[in-house]
């Protein structure tokens, strides 16, 4: 079994910056098949939406809503996956979900429990 810990959230004004970090813990063997990480987020009263993606190899994608703005990466030796989060603005306003997609048969999925963004105009 794989553990996710997000952690970075927090309270920042429109303009500012964050950075979350997901790190994943437990199996060893189930960590080497993660081959996906993506960071999705869901505000009050909406479906949950994908907002970053990048895979084992490195290729990255977007939401058309962050383009410019996020970044997401990976150190693999710490198993640790971030989103560098720039020119916040209150629609980013949401609570920001890691998850791992993985398993020999690339069919296992993973999350964590969360952290709250908050973007105050």
């Amino acid at each position: 079994q794989v553990q996710l810990v997000e952690s970075g959230g927090g309270v920042v004004r429109a303009g500012g910056s964050l950075r979350l970090s997901c790190a994943a813990s437990g199996s060893s063997n189930s960590i080497r098949t993660i081959g996906l990480y993506r960071w999705y987020r869901q505000a009050p009263g909406k479906q949950r939406e994908l907002v970053a993606a990048i895979t084992s190899g490195g290729s990255t994608d977007y939401a058309n809503s962050v383009k410019g703005r996020f970044t997401i990466s990976r150190d693999g030796a710490k198993n640790t996956v971030y989103l560098q989060m720039d020119s916040l603005a209150p629609e980013d306003t949401a609570i920001y979900y890691c998850n791992a997609k993985g398993g020999w048969g690339f069919d296992v999925e993973y999350w964590g429990q969360g952290t709250q963004v908050t973007v105050s105009s």
